[in-house]
């Protein structure tokens, strides 16, 4: 995968929030209902957001700039601890506490390597694993407790026409599988999905970690989410705020006629019912129309005669 910088097209220095302007901007430019003729669109999208899965999340950002993860944000291996003076031995301790234990164990062949058992002595290599059996198999962690995989980031951007018809959208995990998320009613940008049983699987046998799915909206060219309601502003002529009117407004499932009362100041606001977003309870929020009156463009010599 390439260098997710790269791909965002940020550099290594750029601020969190440089990082999620530019992913927003990429979003919005390559997402697939955007770019219905344009087939590389959808794999560039799933790359931006695989991407900003790194790159946009604090911890996971430092750790692919010290090296410990990949661009794929799988982790890198880093050897056995206490191999790095000599890459013969290795190091293994059990417990935290005082009465734990440290087992050094040689890789190399002859008396106490390999060829004379892993730890150099079957008694201590039978002793370790008799405590993971009595710790219940591989399934558990030391004491008893449940083994669990480690948990996975995501992102994805979703547009507020998905969000209003209630559809189903496509993530793609780090862990290489692409599910399908419905996005609950009330989900507000930035907000995460928690996908039980859908991270990293334990290698001992145990459960899976979670994925954990953080939305992002993209940015709208009409309207602006507040909540579950949605706000646009709307052009109007001079003589249709004086005079009052009937005017088309566009909605997220097409447009409506909205009357327009006479004597309507700029930045009145009007209220069309259940044209907004979902509601958590049920049911759908409202669009809010400011209105923004406008002069005829090149003038009106009896509107100027008047004034």
């Amino acid at each position: 995968m390439r260098d997710p910088y790269e791909v965002l097209g940020v550099p290594r220095t750029a601020s969190e929030a440089e990082v999620k302007k530019s992913f927003r901007k990429l979003a919005k430019k390559f997402h697939p209902d955007q770019n219905p003729n344009d087939p590389k669109a959808k794999e560039k999208f799933a790359e931006i957001n695989s991407a900003y899965e790194i790159v946009g999340d604090k911890d996971k950002r430092a750790r692919f700039d010290r090296g410990e993860i990949g661009a794929d944000g799988k982790p890198r291996f880093q050897g056995f601890e206490g191999g790095g003076a000599d890459p013969g031995f290795g190091t293994f301790r059990t417990g935290t506490g005082p009465g734990g234990r440290t087992f050094r164990w040689s890789t190399s062949t002859g008396p106490g390597g390999m060829g004379g058992g892993a730890f150099g002595n079957d008694d201590l290599l039978s002793e370790i694993l008799g405590g993971f059996a009595r710790s219940g198999g591989a399934g558990a962690g030391m004491g008893g407790r449940a083994r669990k995989g480690e948990d996975v980031t995501a992102t994805v951007a979703v547009t507020l026409e998905q969000i209003a018809r209630r559809e189903r959208v496509r993530v793609d995990l780090p862990t290489g599988r692409t599910v399908e998320i419905s996005i609950p009613p009330g989900t507000r940008p930035g907000q995460t999905i928690r996908l039980r049983g859908q991270g990293q699987g334990d290698p001992l046998g145990g459960t899976a970690g979670d994925a954990l799915v953080t939305v992002e909206f993209v940015p709208h060219p009409l309207f602006k989410a507040e909540g579950e309601n949605l706000r646009l502003e709307l052009p109007v002529g001079l003589e249709e705020a004086v005079l009052g009117a009937k005017v088309r407004v566009p909605t997220l499932d097409g447009p409506v006629m909205l009357t327009v009362p006479a004597g309507s100041n700029a930045g009145r606001t009007l209220r069309i019912r259940g044209k907004g977003l979902p509601k958590p309870g049920g049911g759908e929020g409202d669009l809010l129309v400011g209105l923004r009156i406008v002069l005829p463009e090149g003038g009106d010599p009896e509107l100027k005669a008047l004034m």
